[in-house]
């Protein structure tokens, strides 16, 4: 899978580079009301134009924020360093990718409780049968016995759900990191 925006101009690059970071600012420090296209182009400095031109509406910023964060993590997952990437046991690798898939939820979860009200993202089927065929994979080398395409679903819905963002608002951001850990490691485990 290629990322497959054209290249940009370096005044564009800028444009749209603070227009997220202003958009992320948004929702971490007034959450998903905040989202309205004259807020972010006002703290992004830019005319709400530009923002219309290069994303289309307030769906199609939130989708582009939602791009960034899968394809980050599907890079590291395809080319990054081990364990996360290539070159690790299965088992090290499905622990790195639950504590990484953790820590996306957990760094945007503001970003996914609107993405939840929004229309989906024209490519999350996609996003979801990379993550699906990446889990399947590592579950049927480290555990050849199991079931993999279940308890992968399994476990990826383990993070989809609402109980990672109470515990996050609630202040056990740590919990949730050793339980995840935790999980992954019991179903590693062979008996």
């Amino acid at each position: 899978m290629t990322d497959r925006r054209p290249k940009e101009r370096a005044d564009a690059a800028r444009n749209r580079r603070a227009i997220l970071e202003a958009t992320a600012a948004l929702l971490a420090e007034h959450g998903a009301e905040a989202i309205t296209m004259d807020r972010v182009a006002a703290a992004a400095g830019v005319g709400k134009g530009t923002i219309f031109h290069r994303f289309g509406n307030r769906a199609g910023l939130l989708h582009e924020m939602v791009a960034e964060s899968a394809l980050t993590l599907m890079g590291a997952v395809k080319d990054g360093p081990p364990p996360l990437g290539p070159g690790a046991a299965a088992g090290e690798r499905l622990v790195a990718f639950f504590e990484a898939m953790a820590w996306l939820v957990i760094d945007n979860l503001e970003l996914m409780a609107v993405y939840r009200t929004e229309p989906p993202h024209p490519r999350t089927a996609e996003f979801h049968q990379f993550w699906f065929e990446h889990i399947t994979a590592l579950l049927r080398e480290a555990r050849p016995e199991l079931d993999a395409e279940t308890v992968g679903r399994l476990l990826l819905d383990s993070l989809a759900g609402q109980t990672v963002p109470d515990l996050v608002r609630s202040g056990e951001t740590d919990r949730v990191l050793s339980a995840v850990r935790a999980l992954m490691e019991s179903v590693l485990r062979t008996p």
